[in-house]
């Protein structure tokens, strides 16, 4: 079985560095990766995928990128359930990373 993943997309917002109870870092980015195909009205199409970042790479990354920056994350898609309340269970899919590269920085007008 493989369970394995790799992304390529610009961060949409910056990312913040966490801190668990545990003392382990933690980060969350969202990747917006255009899709490689047109819809049925012509448009490029763009999802938004959730990824977790671990230890040394949340904290090199939370450093070194920014909001529009472009990246490659290589990683695991892992599901996890949360409660919204005693009666509601979400369940959420999100990428782990394992490696994330960082590819360009987004201009910044001076």
């Amino acid at each position: 079985m493989l369970n394995q993943t790799v992304l390529v997309g610009r961060i949409v917002k910056n990312p913040e560095l966490n801190e668990t109870e545990t003392g382990k870092k933690v980060t969350t980015v969202v990747l917006a990766v255009p899709r490689s195909f047109k819809n049925s009205e012509g448009q490029y199409e763009t999802d938004f995928i959730n990824c977790v970042l671990w230890k040394g790479i949340a904290e090199n990354t939370v450093e070194y990128c920014h909001k529009g920056d472009l990246v490659g994350i290589r990683g695991r898609i892992q599901s996890r359930s949360i409660d919204i309340d005693e009666e509601n269970k979400r369940q959420i899919m999100e990428v782990v990373a394992e490696k994330v590269t960082f590819l360009s920085s987004k201009k910044t007008d001076e």
